[in-house]
């Protein structure tokens, strides 16, 4: 039996349903293999006093501290943040205010491993835990939580002695592994992990009838992403301004929306660019097959989970040269990989819609990115972890 104890900042919640749900998929998929139990540990930070009462934090902070959660047990303990200038503290918080909740939860369940499911401020935060309950953990590193942080002194140095103490590390890319190598983090003890995209609920559908139900006329494009700079949301409205007779659909919630609801109105393309806000994961499936190209402008990528969601929909992607991009666009059929500037992007798109690929054969291009082989090359990761089998750095 492995017991694996799942240390997750992003986890889905009554109030944020969709954030972290791709930990939430892995971890459902992990616990349902046989001789392995499942627990989540998904901490909430709140600031001190009156501040967690902020309309930012306030359905976070009523959130139950302990709840079944789609089959699994969640653990929701809080911990202090100090928001911007207290960074480089918060894995020390966090792992202070979990200490004695996870001696608690060893009680009933003696857990064989920690799965840190991001770097900041998991990671550190697991290498503290693990001294103290002596339990080895593994660290996922996703993309920004390697790519923005490790530029952030006071946290970089963190991260590193994290990665140093680990028993194994997982990349959502190999180019991810290249740069979290290139950091200095022990490259021998970094697997390339895959992520795994719900294969039932984004597929093919017939894209003429999706349109219809979604209202829309002629080419249909679809950016699916936190409304943030390095998502380059900027961008796909630059290039949808190029293609007059294509819908753009931007899904997705963050501080960048008034800028980019002025931006479409100051170019007077409100009748075929829509901010459709936070999608339900369902819905996303929906807009997704229903696009004839997917659109991701990103500044910075490990993997995108879109990238492989679109291509399990039977649509094409535009991406920029970034992260693991050429580890998922493989081929003419799952789309193109361009320069991330408009013109670039709208020549791509033109060409696809020129001449749309078959769906069938964009959906083989995701194949290979299942959630059981997710699933079970988690599993066998974390029981080298747990048996001490992986290299540690000298």
């Amino acid at each position: 039996m492995l017991r694996v104890l799942t240390l997750s900042s992003l986890f889905p919640n009554s109030a944020q349903p969709t954030f972290g749900i791709f930990v939430e998929r892995q971890a459902v998929g992990l616990a349902a293999l046989s001789g392995v139990e499942v627990e989540v540990v998904a901490p909430i930070g709140l600031p001190p006093g009156p501040l967690s009462y902020h309309r930012r934090y306030r359905a976070r902070a009523r959130l139950p501290l302990v709840e079944e959660w789609k089959g699994l047990t969640v653990h929701r303990p809080r911990f202090p943040i100090i928001p911007i200038v207290g960074a480089r503290r918060t894995a020390e918080a966090m792992a202070e205010s979990l200490l004695p909740v996870l001696r608690g939860i060893r009680e009933r369940f003696p857990f064989d491993v920690i799965d840190a499911e991001f770097f900041w401020p998991d990671g550190p935060a697991a290498m503290l835990l693990g001294r103290q309950l002596g339990v080895p953990f593994s660290v996922t590193a996703r993309g920004s939580d390697v790519q923005y942080w490790m530029h952030r002194p006071g946290v970089a140095e963190q991260i590193l002695e994290a990665s140093r103490a680990a028993g194994g590390m997982l990349a959502v890319s190999a180019a991810l592994g290249r740069v979290m190598a290139g950091f200095g983090m022990p490259a021998e003890k970094i697997r390339t992990h895959y992520t795994g995209v719900d294969h039932d609920r984004f597929r093919p559908v017939d894209r003429a009838q999706a349109k219809a139900e979604l209202g829309v006329a002629g080419p249909l494009i679809v950016t699916v992403g936190a409304l943030i700079p390095g998502k380059g949301q900027k961008v796909a409205i630059e290039t949808a301004e190029r293609i007059p007779e294509a819908t753009l659909i931007l899904a997705g919630q963050g501080p960048d929306r008034p800028r980019l609801e002025a931006m479409v109105r100051r170019k007077w393309l409100g009748h075929r660019v829509r901010l459709v806000g936070g999608l339900a994961h369902d819905e996303v499936a929906k807009v997704m097959a229903a696009a004839d190209v997917m659109l991701l402008p990103s500044r910075s990528e490990g993997l995108a989970n879109v990238w492989v969601e679109a291509l399990a929909s039977g649509t094409p992607v535009v991406t920029p040269d970034v992260g693991g991009a050429r580890e998922v666009i493989d081929r003419p059929e799952a789309g193109a990989i361009v320069p991330a500037d408009p013109d670039s992007m709208a020549a791509a798109i033109r060409a696809i819609l020129a001449d749309p690929p078959d769906q069938a054969k964009v959906r083989a291009a995701s194949e290979r990115f299942s959630c059981e082989t997710n699933c079970r090359s988690l599993f066998e990761h974390l029981s080298a972890v747990a048996a001490g089998r992986l290299k540690r750095a000298a």
